[in-house]
């Protein structure tokens, strides 16, 4: 616990400019207080203590304002920068060396228990402010999501996204802007496939059956049309 404690501290000093020395960082620092009692609360998850897990979440959503589901797992090395509004939901897998600035959504789509609904996130990402996550994905290795991006489709590694919806613009240091008709970008083709697809199953999951052009509650009408 304590050698967790130190490695959280020394993340925070190595990546932070404006951290001057370990107490500033222990008493000034919400992504530091929030993802010490994220590890508390998610130990008494795992122990099956669902309630107290809870309770002690939302203690840590209320003195930090970041919202990690006791259920998330999160790696080594985790930076938390600001945090103000960042939500982490409770299937969600944060890998080593992660940085995740204000406002960043980790969100999960779907209602089934049980399953994994939230977005795995590997190692050595940088997810800027603002940017949402949304779903069972997967952001590879090395990757930076760029602030207020909306990502809805696997990313792959070492690869840079920006926009609503967000799209892959370099990736494996070569850029991606543009598509070219004579050589294309398998990378680049792959995800936006991926985007429409997920949009094309959300507008058949909203699909019911048509209402009739006209109601009536009046059996007379009903039966002298």
């Amino acid at each position: 616990m304590f050698g967790q404690l130190r490695d959280d501290i020394a993340t925070i000093l190595q990546r932070d400019a404006a951290a001057r020395n370990a107490i500033e960082v222990i008493l000034c620092y919400p992504g530091f207080h929030a993802l010490t009692l994220h590890r508390l609360a998610h130990g008494l998850w795992q122990a099956e203590w669902y309630l107290l897990a809870r309770i002690l979440s939302n203690t840590n959503r209320f003195w930090t304002g970041i919202e990690i589901h006791p259920g998330a797992t999160i790696g080594k090395h985790c930076f938390i920068d600001h945090g103000m509004g960042v939500v982490i939901g409770e299937t969600a897998v944060v890998g080593d060396n992660v940085t995740l600035f204000q406002g960043v959504t980790l969100g999960g789509t779907g209602k089934e228990k049980g399953k994994k609904r939230h977005p795995t996130i590997k190692n050595r990402v940088v997810i800027g402010s603002g940017a949402k996550i949304l779903g069972n994905i997967t952001i590879g290795h090395d990757s930076v999501i760029g602030a207020s991006s909306v990502v809805l489709a696997n990313i792959p590694e070492n690869a840079t996204v920006v926009g609503i919806p967000g799209r892959v613009v370099t990736h494996n240091g070569q850029r991606l802007d543009t598509l070219n008709h004579d050589e294309p970008n398998d990378a680049a083709l792959q995800y936006q496939l991926e985007v429409m697809q997920q949009q094309l199953a959300d507008l058949q999951s909203c699909v019911e059956a048509p209402a009739p052009l006209f109601k009536s509650n009046n059996a007379d009408d009903l039966a002298n049309p």
